[in-house]
């Protein structure tokens, strides 16, 4: 509203726009639905589609929850702010818990107060930074003659809101997944569990209220790898060891072998977007073994297709039922940018004792509005369930643009 009330007359244009998303890191749709929403909302013809049509919330909602793996809501008040996550909802009664010394796991670990500064300042905690030590990816490649090598790097999901939950004593917790789950990096967070333990003891509803920088140390990333294949879809993925890797390798890349690697550093998760198969859908692409342009079909049997080139990323994804197509294709613009982002951009500094440096939001590598290629989306209907679809489009939009960087053994490819 600022930006527009600047020059009432002459609204500035989608650059400028653009520039005033720099401090903004929503991961879910991406910028481009931000630009397009200004567009309309300035009188300026739209330069990607036509406007946005919800149709109904319900369809809305459901669509929203497929991509997103968790609880969605759609509609005006999300737009407004009024997103219904967990710190929006805690009663105004409650205690403050945030992190001291120790596991997340552990309620003794946690110090009260009873707002979040008086937390805070007891905890003594310090503010984070972002550290001069460069990011290396930190497995070896497999020994072998490869058509393709791809090592990758830690990477921050660095979802809007930081995990948090809230209980009343003898209630049931709410907890990070109330409106979005940073897909898939919230989905095993055991701040409920404490948030329940910590209200019963004290009497009182109590919010846990981790900081950016507790997230970064403490929250589940994307497992590591360093793999190399061959053009027959032979090869060796090497993965930190992370519960259901192997399998969600092998539901797209049989031939691969999948060795587990124990490494220092913070927690894994498999439940993050696409985590292994994305990687290994990368490789083979690399490799020869998949066609450049290749429908990319999700273990669930969602296609995406996906071309990068210097007009910008395109994108054509088949997920079923389309439901809503505005945000079928909101999630996709998404999920073209992280996988972008992930690619060119992104990394985390951590030290080989596992410790994480890099605990600021603009020390993740997360690629900027004015730096995000156009980013064109086709939704293919389709008769059968509705599948998510935006996971196909990140792994299709990832191979794509690894290759058109050159198919750089290391991440991220600049």
């Amino acid at each position: 509203v600022g930006l527009r009330d600047s020059a009432p007359e002459s609204p500035p244009a989608r650059d400028r726009a653009a520039r005033a998303l720099n401090a903004h890191l929503c991961r879910c749709t991406g910028w481009q639905t931000v630009l397009d929403a200004w567009e309309l909302a300035t009188g300026v013809e739209l330069t990607t589609t036509s406007g946005p049509n919800l149709g109904d919330s319900e369809s809305a909602n459901r669509r929203a929850t497929i991509e997103g793996r968790s609880s969605q809501v759609v509609g005006p008040d999300v737009v407004r702010g009024r997103g219904g996550f967990a710190t929006d909802t805690a009663p105004d009664d409650h205690l403050v818990a945030v992190p001291g010394n120790g596991p997340w796991e552990d309620p003794d670990a946690w110090v009260i107060g009873t707002t979040l500064a008086e937390a805070r300042r007891r905890s003594g905690k310090v503010q984070g930074r972002r550290t001069t030590s460069g990011a290396e990816p930190p497995l070896e490649a497999p020994a072998g003659d490869w058509d393709a090598v791809l090592r990758t790097c830690w990477v921050e999901p660095a979802p809007l809101e930081t995990e948090a939950a809230w209980c009343l004593p003898g209630g049931d917790p709410v907890g990070p997944l109330a409106n979005g789950g940073a897909f898939g990096a919230k989905l095993n967070s055991p701040l409920l569990a404490v948030a329940r333990v910590l209200a019963d003891r004290h009497g009182r509803p109590v919010l846990m209220a981790p900081s950016r920088e507790d997230t970064v140390r403490h929250g589940a990333k994307r497992p590591p790898v360093a793999g190399g294949a061959r053009r027959d879809g032979t090869g060796v993925l090497r993965v930190a060891r992370t519960s259901g890797i192997t399998e969600a390798v092998s539901l797209v890349a049989p031939s691969l072998e999948v060795v587990e690697v124990d490494i220092a550093g913070p927690p894994t998760s498999s439940a993050l977007r696409a985590a292994g198969w994305a990687e290994a859908v990368v490789l083979l692409t690399g490799a020869g073994a998949l066609e450049v342009g290749e429908s990319v079909c999700s273990p669930e049997g969602a296609e995406a297709t996906a071309v990068v080139d210097q007009d910008g990323i395109r994108v054509t994804v088949q997920c079923g039922q389309v439901l809503n197509g505005t945000v079928l294709r909101s999630y996709c613009i998404g999920a073209a940018h992280m996988a972008w982002s992930w690619i060119t951009s992104e990394s985390l500094s951590v030290d080989h004792m596992g410790m994480v440096h890099d605990l600021t939001v603009r020390s993740f590598g997360v690629v900027g509005a004015p730096e995000t290629p156009r980013i064109s989306v086709e939704v293919i209907p389709g008769d059968g369930e509705p599948v998510n679809g935006s996971d196909a489009v990140f792994a299709a939009v990832a191979a794509a643009t690894w290759l058109h960087l050159g198919a750089p053994p290391d991440l991220p490819g600049g």
